[in-house]
């Protein structure tokens, strides 16, 4: 089995994009606080990356399906936080499907990201923010199709608790679908999380309703993850999740992953 050049290719560019400039050692953050997409639940919060920070992740994630396939992947993911409310990113995710005794490997699509945050949240109205993603069909497990969608995004926070609503939909025909980091046609899911501030550590549970296909059934699934401030700019994830319609969805699905925020001097006001 051999890795796709494109995604060797890839990789060395978000390499050169981490290791570009002189590195600036940002300030102890908490940003185990902060919910990316799939790390490590499917549901985030309406907070975008700190402006002119970068955001280096790596993840791990395994599915074992119904059918008895299993899915590894790595979905790289470098964003960068270009204004004070909003932030920009890609995704390059490298996956493994075995099934039936038979395994492929691929480059499962590329995808590029933005969020934007309109309203910082209030007594009167939780944080507010719209994401848009676009999936070109790059790599032998991408699909067959350019992917768009929009996804609506609240956060409410009282104490040490927070609650967090997604809403996405996909525009775009359906076609063949990438193994991994796809686009749905549709989905939606709701998540609690709750601060142990001592220990840096927040601990996520959700659940959520997806539709892959127009006409697939409904999937719908439950979640429960953990972050955890393990140095000052990097964060370890844990989440397992598992479908919970007799049939649809994940039997299980695990994912780990690393993330490592940092600014380059260069990109900064008065920076060299």
């Amino acid at each position: 089995m051999k890795t796709p050049i494109s995604f060797l290719r890839l990789s060395g560019v978000l390499a050169a994009l981490v290791l570009a400039g002189r590195p600036v050692s940002l300030s102890a953050q908490i940003d185990y606080r902060n919910l990316d997409d799939d790390r490590p639940t499917r549901v985030e919060d309406a907070y975008p990356a700190e402006r002119y920070a970068f955001e280096f992740i790596v993840p791990y994630g395994f599915e074992r399906e119904r059918g008895g396939a299993r899915i590894h992947s790595w979905p790289l993911e470098l964003a960068y936080g270009v204004l004070r409310n909003a932030h920009v990113g890609v995704k390059a995710p490298l996956a493994s499907v075995r099934d039936a005794g038979a395994t492929e490997w691929g480059l499962s699509g590329i995808r590029v990201f933005g969020l934007y945050n309109f309203n910082t949240e209030s007594q009167l109205l939780p944080a507010l923010s719209l994401r848009t993603d676009a999936v070109f069909p790059v790599g032998a497990l991408a699909g067959s199709e350019t992917h768009v969608g929009v996804q609506a995004i609240a956060t409410r926070s009282w104490g040490r608790n927070r609650v967090h609503f997604n809403a996405s939909y996909r525009f775009s025909r359906d076609g063949t679908p990438a193994a991994v980091e796809g686009l749905d046609r549709w989905w939606y899911g709701a998540a609690l999380d709750r601060t142990l501030f001592r220990r840096s550590v927040l601990v996520i549970g959700e659940f959520y309703a997806r539709r892959s296909l127009e006409a697939a059934p409904v999937e719908v699934n439950a979640s429960l993850g953990l972050r955890w401030q393990w140095r000052p700019t990097a964060v370890i994830d844990l989440g397992v999740s598992r479908g919970l319609r007799k049939g649809l969805g994940p039997e299980y699905a695990l994912t780990v992953g690393v993330s490592n925020a940092f600014a380059i001097a260069g990109l900064m006001p008065g920076g060299r």
